[in-house]
């Protein structure tokens, strides 16, 4: 079992490109099954963090990959980036 506190202290890294997305900031969770739905992440470009809003990432709990002791592995895609149909 783990705590909320200790899954938002953990780095979330995209195995797609290796590349570090945030913390949890918060998590989606039905409280009529406790089961969680996605995890959301709150990302903000660092060198103009005073001048931006923060972004918010949603990443759906079946795209985690592996939680491991320091870091969750996640499987994500921006909108972008999904072909057109």
């Amino acid at each position: 079992m783990i705590r909320i506190s200790e899954f938002q202290a953990k780095d979330v890294v995209n195995v797609s490109d290796g590349k570090r997305l945030g913390n949890i900031g918060d998590v989606d969770i039905d409280v009529s099954t406790g089961k969680i739905y996605s995890i959301i992440i709150q990302s903000s470009n660092r060198m103009l963090s005073m001048f931006t809003k923060e972004e918010e990432i949603v990443i759906p709990w079946r795209s985690i990959v592996k939680i491991g002791s320091d870091v969750i592995l996640v499987r994500y895609k921006k909108a972008s980036e999904f072909p057109s149909e």
